[in-house]
């Protein structure tokens, strides 16, 4: 279910850019592989979205995925890799942090309507170079006013720094089937069950429970978006039956995992 589980991950090369040409500027990736960009970070803000395909993105203190209709906002100067799927097709944007008065705000996946989906796809079509007092200049800035205006929304991973704790969520990351209980991991890593517990709970603000099933629904999306039978992503999740996955889904995003793709 996770992408640093997949057999061949190939790397991607940062794109070497010293200074933005414009306020607002697009780049257009076709990636017909599973690729990975390497940690590295930006003087500006960064919005890594995917018009189809499923972004992961990997900070020191969190992950967030970004399936259609998200998009995943990187604040400047933070450290991060980005991880896609097979056959995904990106949009990215970088722009200038004095566009945006919380531009060094936390990282976080935001919903991208209908409009700004459209407007993010005409922009990618301007010259690097547009001209600012024009009509390209003008749809930046139509677009650039969608953003500031866009929802957050539950799609991120919050990661503890303890190093067993961090520890027990990659490994749990890497196999979600996982069903050991919290007491069995620590006997593994030498700590009591509730060491663990508090540590989870003051670093990431959830609990075993609400952490693992977390993870496990946010690794489900890929699987679920290439049309996966939903049998067998609750099965490669570590759900018991489809309908515990089911109801688990709903109660994390408020729908079903049949309409959460048309939401």
């Amino acid at each position: 279910m996770s992408i640093s589980g997949q057999a061949t991950v190939h790397e991607r090369i940062v794109p070497a850019l010293h200074a933005l040409p414009r306020p607002v500027f697009a780049r257009t990736e076709s990636l017909l592989r599973p690729e990975r960009t390497p940690m590295h970070r930006h003087p500006w803000v960064q919005l890594s979205y995917a018009i189809s395909g499923v972004l992961h993105v990997h900070t020191p203190t969190g992950s967030f995925v970004a399936p259609p209709q998200r998009a995943v906002w990187m604040p400047p100067d933070m450290d991060h890799e980005v991880f896609s799927f097979a056959n995904t097709e990106m949009r990215g944007l970088y722009l200038d942090p004095q566009l945006f008065d919380d531009a060094h705000g936390h990282c976080r996946v935001i919903e991208v309507t209908p409009l700004t989906h459209e407007l993010i796809k005409q922009f990618a079509q301007c010259p690097t170079e547009y001209d600012e007092a024009g009509e390209d200049g003008r749809l930046a800035m139509v677009l650039v006013d969608q953003l500031r205006a866009a929802r957050e929304v539950s799609l991120s991973l919050p990661l503890p720094q303890d190093a067993r704790v961090l520890q027990l969520c990659r490994q749990l990351q890497d196999a979600p089937d996982d069903n050991r209980t919290l007491a069995e991991w620590g006997e593994m890593l030498g700590a009591s069950e509730k060491t663990l517990r508090r540590i989870l709970l003051r670093e990431t603000g959830l609990s075993f429970r609400h952490w693992r099933q977390r993870m496990r629904l946010l690794g489900a999306l890929e699987a679920l978006g290439q049309g996966v039978a939903v049998t067998e992503v609750a099965l490669s999740a570590g759900y018991q039956s489809t309908s515990a996955f089911i109801a688990a889904f709903r109660e994390q995003f408020g729908v079903t995992p049949g309409d959460f793709f048309n939401a």
